[in-house]
């Protein structure tokens, strides 16, 4: 890559952020690389984002807790760069001339901010599941329209994504989603029934946030991760399966009709599917680690078990649903892991609240079809209550 690029990080505080960070530093360094940063966003971490700004030469950074705005102001009041405070600050920084977004805000906060970079035609980094989980019709629409691209950071889809022949799709019979299966992999369910969120978070493979390890432990994740995939990849979702794979060195596979299945394999390390989307179809260097076949010695896999980790079984029958239930899905789960988190619920409540939740939806209007981000909002927001209400009653019992 020669040309220099504007990037821009909505998100750019957390893992995903000092990822893409490390990588355009270290592709730069190499002489590979040249770009600028157009906007970096964070939710509340003052220090951390008025550091980037500084290192990065940020042209506007934006916090989405207003009260940190203030704070944000004085920690650069030294440097020339624009501040903004709020969620509407969010959205500008989205909507600012940048060829590539990375689109790393965890949760339903990402959805209008991705959407807006989406709408004006840049390539999207996806790391935020909730995009495609809660509206992934529209999202999709949204950048074919737009004349952007949908580059897939999550690990799992990027490595589909580099072997999955879209000039034929009608070649592949089946896409495998790999999963570490997590803290609790080998663990009873009466352990995990009194598993602590520190065991929860302790991932055996991967840095990450809390949110998405607590997601790994109960295989919600890669229910997520299934979802996502039928937007992503021209493939009915029924093709779609997950095993479990504890060395996380295949990260996907993709099968074809004449019987050949291609895998991507790598250290398990965000920067490298990241350094993907920052190059495609180029190729830059990143300081992830390189694989060391003979330190893996063995690669073995297992059939996920759908009674011990039911979170995995809930999100295929929301996508075999459809309409709402997958943002319902997401929905409740994200409430029930804070719940967790926050002490108020146990492990295992945090697919039973998801499954409370959807049968009362699936029994009201679970079927109806998002067509706009503000129905995918409505199904959001009325699956938080139901599930609010679920913690309160486990919490009081």
């Amino acid at each position: 890559m020669t040309r220099k690029r504007k990037i821009t990080i909505l998100g750019s505080t957390g893992s995903i952020g000092d990822s893409t960070l490390s990588v355009l530093e270290f592709a730069a360094d190499t002489g590979e690389s040249a770009f600028e940063i157009e906007a970096l966003t964070a939710h509340s971490n003052v220090e951390k984002l008025a550091a980037q700004a500084k290192k990065f030469n940020a042209k506007f950074v934006a916090i989405a807790d207003e009260t940190c705005g203030d704070a944000l102001r004085a920690a650069l009041s030294d440097v020339d760069v624009e501040i903004g405070a709020g969620a509407g600050a969010i959205e500008e920084a989205a909507e600012r001339d940048a060829d590539f977004v990375m689109a790393a805000i965890v949760g339903a906060a990402g959805l209008k901010p991705t959407l807006k970079a989406a709408a004006r035609g840049a390539d999207i980094a996806l790391a935020n599941k909730e995009c495609l989980v809660c509206a992934g019709d529209v999202l999709t629409a949204t950048i074919e329209k737009a004349g952007g691209r949908l580059l897939p950071v999550d690990s799992e889809h990027n490595a589909i994504f580099q072997v999955f022949d879209f000039d034929r799709p009608e070649r592949v019979t089946k896409l495998i989603l790999t999963a570490s299966g997590g803290p609790f992999r080998t663990w009873k369910t009466e352990e995990m029934a009194v598993a602590t969120p520190a065991q929860a978070v302790a991932h055996p493979n991967w840095s990450m946030g809390a949110k998405i390890s607590v997601d790994s432990a109960t295989l919600m994740n890669k229910g997520l991760e299934l979802i996502e995939a039928a937007h992503i990849f021209p493939i009915d979702h029924q093709l779609i399966d997950v095993l479990v794979h504890p060395q996380s060195v295949i990260h996907s596979m993709v099968e074809y009709v004449d019987g050949s299945v291609l895998a991507q394999l790598g250290s398990p390390d965000m920067r490298t599917p990241i350094a993907t989307t920052l190059a495609w179809p180029d190729r830059v260097p990143s300081p992830s680690a390189k694989l060391d076949f003979a330190s893996v010695a063995k690669l073995t896999f297992e059939a996920p078990d759908l009674k011990r980790f039911p979170a995995l079984r809930l999100a295929k029958e929301s996508i075999d649903a459809g309409g709402i239930m997958p943002a319902s899905l997401n929905a409740s789960n994200e409430i029930a892991v804070a719940a967790f988190l926050a002490g108020k619920v146990k492990f295992l409540d945090i697919a039973a609240i998801t499954e409370q939740v959807l049968e009362s939806v699936a029994g009201t209007a679970g079927a109806a079809k998002v067509n706009t981000l503000e129905e995918a909002l409505d199904a959001d927001e009325n699956a938080r209550r139901l599930a609010e209400e679920a913690v309160a009653a486990r919490a009081a019992a």
